[in-house]
């Protein structure tokens, strides 16, 4: 199973994680939605997030870009990320992640 987090603002992926609303976490297993919660984070601070998603059991972090620190915080967290992720619905994301076929690419982010 993996415990995926999306940063999100409304319902759509935020294209800047540290300034998103909230984290959609989802819960998936052979491809499958089996649980979503949205909650908010903790205030924005370097490391924070890392640390908290970590504490939530989140296995993989969908981002659209991300900076190279935040990167190795949250994979010294135990947490895989995944940037460069096309702009579609958050759900389809997770599932796609679950199912082994997300597509990354490019990262949007300029941070280092």
């Amino acid at each position: 199973m993996k415990r995926i987090a999306i940063p999100l603002n409304g319902s759509k992926l935020s294209p800047h994680f540290g300034h998103c609303e909230f984290f959609g976490i989802y819960e998936v297993e052979a491809g499958e939605i089996r649980d979503i919660k949205h909650l908010a984070p903790p205030a924005h601070q370097p490391g924070v997030y890392p640390r908290w998603l970590a504490s939530l059991q989140v296995t993989d972090i969908i981002a659209g870009g991300m900076g190279q620190k935040a990167r190795d915080l949250f994979e010294s967290n135990g947490i895989s990320t995944h940037i460069g992720v096309p702009d579609w619905q958050p759900e389809e994301l997770a599932k796609a992640l679950g199912e082994g076929i997300l597509p990354t690419g490019e990262n949007t982010c300029t941070h280092t």
